[in-house]
């Protein structure tokens, strides 16, 4: 990472000077007309020579100084789209295909790896173990909020277990807006709701407003997940093209997006949990997956046959 950065400084701070000191050659160059007034040219050279001092002060330490990478990951992108569509449409001469490589593609790449490594450090919250926990330990380890042991609490009736991404992402504020009628569905059920959060007991309240009556555990270091067998997300999980255009329907519909609160690589995933074994399971092949009841009550007539209590309730039609 140092050294790209510092490559790409040292570079930007070249094209900014060459830019501002011969504002006409890149014109002149790709065959295209000198325009009269040279500054709006030599404001790029400026900008670009600023964004490379950046690069190389941000060399030394590059996560706490993600914003300038974030600020030359988008300078590159929009310079290919720019430059690219340009070149696809003949409004330039073919020879700037080097300038759009040399400019951008080159350093786009190393740039979305260093910005995704950042995101890894910033947003990640890594493990406490080296071996996850079992189902068994997980059991006698954490507690929900009415007080009961996950086992024992498993032992009474089945436990839908929706285990949450960050409470800033807009998916999980559409689950937390749908949740009476989540919490409706597993009634009917037989079964009791349990969401898992990644915050600190009790400051997850703020979140869930008046629903704060929900059944909930508390896993800040996420061993929980990793129990259920829920790891990081990927950068595809995370921000695929199927995850911007689910988001993009919450954010419409008005879920909105917060602040990060959790470790944003988490990635989600719902249970069906009953006296200490997976009954069913859905794990979120993305970040957009949410909980389909339905689905994951598709066991439940295994479930009936060895639990009489779940048998006499009043299981809708699937």
């Amino acid at each position: 990472m140092n050294f790209i950065l510092l490559s790409a400084g040292l570079y930007h701070i070249a094209f900014g000077i060459w830019a501002i000191v011969w504002p006409d050659q890149w014109f002149s160059w790709l065959g295209l007309v000198i325009p009269n007034q040279p500054l709006p040219w030599q404001g790029i050279g400026l900008i670009a020579t600023l964004l490379g001092t950046g690069m190389i002060l941000t060399s030394g330490n590059p996560v706490p100084h993600w914003p300038i990478i974030l600020a030359g990951f988008l300078k590159f992108t929009l310079g290919t789209i720019g430059l690219g569509t340009a070149l696809i449409q003949g409004n330039i001469a073919q020879r700037a295909l080097w300038i759009l490589i040399a400019d951008d593609l080159t350093w786009w790449f190393p740039f979305a790896a260093i910005l995704w490594a950042c995101l890894q450090a910033y947003a990640g919250i890594p493990p406490t173990r080296s071996e996850p926990l079992s189902l068994a330990e997980a059991g006698l380890e954490y507690t929900l909020s009415n007080g009961k042991k996950l086992a024992e609490a498993s032992n009474d009736k089945p436990l839908v277990l929706v285990f949450l991404r960050h409470f800033g992402c807009t998916f999980t504020r559409q689950i937390l807006r749908n949740l009476e009628t989540i919490q409706r569905e597993a009634n009917q059920y037989g079964a009791d709701l349990v969401l898992v959060h990644m915050l600190q007991s009790g400051k997850e309240s703020h979140y869930l407003g008046d629903r704060s009556g929900v059944i909930r555990i508390a896993d800040p270091r996420c061993e929980l997940y990793r129990a259920f067998g829920l790891g990081k997300g990927g950068f595809l999980e995370l921000f695929g093209p199927h995850v911007w255009w689910r988001g993009a329907i919450a954010i419409f519909r008005g879920c909105g997006v917060g602040h990060l609160a959790g470790d944003g690589l988490q990635m989600p995933g719902a249970f069906l949990f009953h006296r200490g074994e997976i009954i069913a399971s859905q794990r979120a092949q993305s970040a957009a997956d949410l909980p389909d009841l339905t689905g994951l009550f598709y066991d439940m007539p295994a479930i009936a046959e060895v639990d009489p209590k779940v048998a006499n309730c009043d299981v809708p039609a699937i």
